[in-house]
């Protein structure tokens, strides 16, 4: 349960949403003064209209009647021009907010390590960069000056009637506590369906991301029924939530206009009585009609936008708990990589994803600038670890990684990754062209440049021949290619960008033979004089890898050259007649 439900204003959240109006204090001023005016001007309307009902109504004036209509409808002109600045700016205010808190989130969100991503759910943090930061924009659009804006309309109006009459608008009011307390139950109502609104969409919103993102598996191990009905389950409570919010509105709108036609009823009632013994003005009859309505409205309305403004403080406080997490890799290097050799030294080094349990025990070894070095092992022998902590993707605990002789903690995290370039197993293409999947919209990269490289790694000609060449969108994850294709792709765009450390990441399994031969020889044009790290299955592409290290349970069991760890009777020589010789039964 949410700790701000309970209080429609967190004044700690509020001052950090208000920090970001800082820039466009003028417009907030401005729209409080506006919000200030229309509160004034409101019951001047009635007034006039009880003034000109009295005196030139009732004598029939119509010259008089003429120019206080027109100074009426004047008023009303000016009203109406100050409401429309009003709500323009109420609403650009809150978009704009909303605009530069998403960007502030999104890029709060890019800082995070990778760990973060494998323990939260892609939907939630959709939902908190979506729509919690959208209704955040209700809190200027329809909760906090508008609320003030309603209860000083309602003040003002109360003064009026009060110094126009107190025992008329002690009787028109009579209605009013129970207006107040339904409207109390009413707020504490629809604020528990509230929440569960935004619980359940946060809930839809993370299992349609998944399934949609993991279709696939569904269809193959025809999940389809199953799935449906689970989607059927999450979504009715979506809709019960919704419901229960209708409900309330259902049974609390008709209160309000029930009391509102007793109070009415009421001041008819009673006033006329005073009026035909002209103990009261029928004028001031018609201004209190008019004036009741514009006291139940706000109020009925208050309750609402109360709601508005407490679920605006909650998405704000899920908002800013999401920019107050703390998982950022500590950036705190000073030195710059420049001018890389390519020399990569591991000492002693630990590492884990959680605290009890080692993925990489003790690990030492080094490559000389320009070397090729392969890790080989089962799956979750800690090949990949090897490439998460020197990427620095994911924090390593003891030990060293050292470049070019200096820790790898001293150095800018940027800097270490403008100087390497990773080619994973499952390539990631992003909804775009060739071109910009390539060059990553680097505008530093020309066209020239991506179709020189292309040619190199030997993915020119099927790009050739797909319409649109270059331009040729591949749609979400890059749908549109083949596996081959996307892996092609992959190795083009680190090519491109010439690092001086190249990591590939089982990057050959998953390709076909004819794809493989063309990769095998892009990897010889790649890694010519430039250190790479190659993790494979396929042991047919690292055989010519200056160092082989075979890796079990997270330890360095074996290490050497191709043709030393054939000539052992180990790890290595198994694993290579594994996939290359028949195995006698």
């Amino acid at each position: 349960m949410n700790k701000n439900i309970g209080k429609a204003i967190d004044w700690t959240l509020l001052k950090r949403i208000l920090k970001y109006v800082k820039p466009y204090k003028s417009t907030f001023w401005m729209t409080s003064f506006t919000t200030i005016l229309l509160a004034v001007l409101s019951p001047i309307r009635p007034w006039l209209i009880q003034y000109t009902f009295d005196n030139f109504i009732i004598s029939a004036n119509n010259n008089m009647l003429l120019i206080m209509t027109l100074i009426m409808i004047g008023l009303l002109l000016f009203e109406t021009i100050i409401q429309y600045h009003n709500t323009f700016s109420t609403n650009w205010l809150g978009q704009t907010v909303v605009k530069d808190l998403r960007v502030d989130v999104f890029k709060h969100i890019l800082s995070f390590k990778l760990r973060y991503f494998d323990k939260t759910p892609i939907g939630t943090l959709v939902t908190r960069s979506i729509s919690d930061i959208e209704t955040i924009s209700d809190i200027f659009s329809q909760g906090l000056l508008v609320i003030i804006g309603d209860f000083l309309k309602i003040l003002a109006v109360l003064a009026i009637m009060f110094y126009t009459d107190v025992k008329l608008t002690l009787i028109s009011l009579s209605t009013l506590p129970l207006l107040i307390f339904s409207a109390y139950l009413f707020k504490n109502a629809i604020k528990s369906a509230f929440q569960d609104v935004r619980t359940e969409v946060s809930k839809l919103n993370t299992f349609v991301q998944e399934h949609i993102t993991g279709m696939n598996i569904v269809q193959i191990f025809n999940r389809e029924a199953i799935e449906y009905e689970k989607f059927k389950v999450i979504n009715q409570r979506h809709a019960d939530a919704n419901i229960r919010s209708v409900w309330h509105y259902s049974i609390f709108l008709p209160v309000v206009e029930i009391l509102s036609a007793i109070s009415i009823g009421v001041l008819i009632w009673w006033g006329g009585d005073k009026v035909m013994n002209e103990n009261l003005t029928l004028g001031t009859i018609v201004a209190f009609i008019l004036y009741l309505n514009m006291l139940f409205r706000p109020i009925r309305e208050m309750a609402d936008k109360f709601n508005t403004l407490q679920m605006g403080m909650v998405s704000s406080e899920r908002v800013f708990s999401l920019l107050d997490t703390k998982e950022e890799i500590l950036n705190d290097g000073t030195a710059k990589l420049k001018n890389v050799l390519g020399s990569i030294e591991f000492k002693n080094l630990w590492f884990s994803y959680n605290s009890d349990e080692w993925v990489l025990k003790d690990i030492s070894f080094s490559i000389n600038p320009g070397e090729t070095i392969a890790f080989v092992g089962a799956t979750g022998a800690g090949k990949s670890s090897i490439v998460n902590v020197l990427g620095r993707l994911y924090e390593y605990n003891k030990g060293h990684i050292l470049i070019d002789g200096i820790e790898l903690r001293e150095f800018e995290i940027p800097s270490v990754r403008e100087n390497i370039s990773v080619v994973l197993q499952d390539v990631f293409l992003f909804s775009d062209t060739i071109a910009n999947n390539i060059s990553l919209n680097n505008p530093q990269i020309s066209r020239e440049q991506i179709i020189e490289a292309s040619k190199i790694i030997g993915a020119h000609d099927f790009i050739m021949k797909l319409p649109g060449t270059y331009d040729f969108d591949v749609k979400e994850r890059g749908g549109m290619l083949s596996v081959g294709q996307r892996q092609l792709i992959a190795f083009v765009r680190a090519y491109v960008y010439d690092p001086k450390i190249l990591i590939l990441d089982e990057a050959t399994s998953s390709v076909d033979t004819e794809s493989e031969k063309m990769i095998q020889y892009a990897l010889d044009k790649i890694t010519e004089n430039r250190t790479s790290v190659i993790i494979a299955h396929r042991l047919s592409t690292i055989q010519k890898a200056d160092q082989i290290i075979v890796l079990e349970n997270g330890q360095i069991v074996e290490s050497g050259s191709h043709q030393q760890l054939i000539s052992k009777d180990g790890q290595y020589k198994k694993l290579f007649e594994l996939q290359f010789q028949k195995v006698k039964p």
